[in-house]
């Protein structure tokens, strides 16, 4: 976080600046406050309307002028999505609709943010079911990141890579992606982590068959999301790889590979 202060106090906004901060601040809480948004009791008495709510409140994350002060944006933006995926008790009703609307914002405002990258593959590619979009955002950290500008910025490479192995089958790519965070850890202060990544990578090149990490990975995102779509596209990679679909007498419903207990 120390590069993200440098970067401010470096532009020379001063008190001007701080004056900027406050206002901004002060806008967002006015339109906060008259529109009802973050109202605890709204949350309470009626969830799917508090999150038409918090997708307005997104929206005007999307568009709000940042005054030079991007990455304290997406600093403000992350922190207002991890209170969203912490609320379990509206996601059990409602879903994690707004993930991948939060991490668009925070990657377009500062994509070399690369500490929250490991999230993107939590909330939008499993929890989503969007590996794809996942990944995409993803590319948005590798296209302006090196070791040199954040020594943490391998964990992008590292989820980019565990994504395409665990939900896309693309040994390739995870080969590729985990190769190169064990490059980009070499030299920094986390280099004990790049024989990890460079074993993992070669393993796959002996293992390349990922059909049971897959379908683990599947039935993951099926069994914990309430939305429907999601639950259909996961059912729909399960059966690809050649699994069958059982509803146990209470209801359940579990996938089976052939020749598996």
């Amino acid at each position: 976080m120390e590069s993200k202060v440098q970067t401010v106090t470096s532009r020379g906004w001063g008190e001007w600046g701080t004056v900027a901060i406050a206002i901004v601040a002060l806008a967002g809480a006015i339109i906060m406050q008259q529109t009802g948004l973050g109202n605890p009791r709204l949350a309470q008495t009626d969830p799917r309307q508090a999150q038409q709510q918090e997708a307005l409140q997104v929206q005007m994350l999307r568009r709000s002028p940042t005054l030079g002060f991007d990455n304290m944006m997406a600093n403000y933006a992350f922190l207002k999505w991890v209170q969203y995926f912490g609320d379990e008790e509206i996601r059990d009703q409602i879903g994690y609709a707004l993930n991948k609307e939060y991490f668009d914002v925070i990657t377009r405002l500062d994509p070399r943010f690369a500490e929250m990258y490991p999230f993107i593959s939590t909330a939008v590619s499993f929890a989503q079911g969007e590996p794809e979009l996942g990944i995409q955002y993803m590319e948005r950290g590798l296209a302006v990141l090196s070791p040199e500008i954040n020594p943490k910025a391998f964990l992008v490479w590292r989820f980019k890579g565990l994504d395409q192995l665990l939900l896309l089958g693309d040994i390739p790519g995870s080969i590729e992606s985990h190769e190169r965070a064990a490059q980009w850890a070499i030299g920094t202060e986390y280099e004990d982590y790049a024989d990890l990544y460079q074993g993992a990578a070669d393993f796959l090149r002996t293992e390349p068959d990922s059909t049971g990490v897959r379908l683990w990975s599947w039935n993951e995102v099926y069994q914990n999301s309430i939305n429907e779509s999601v639950k259909q596209r996961a059912e729909q990679e399960i059966l690809k790889l050649g699994a069958s679909k059982e509803i146990t007498e209470d209801g359940q419903v579990i996938f089976r590979l052939p020749d598996t207990e």
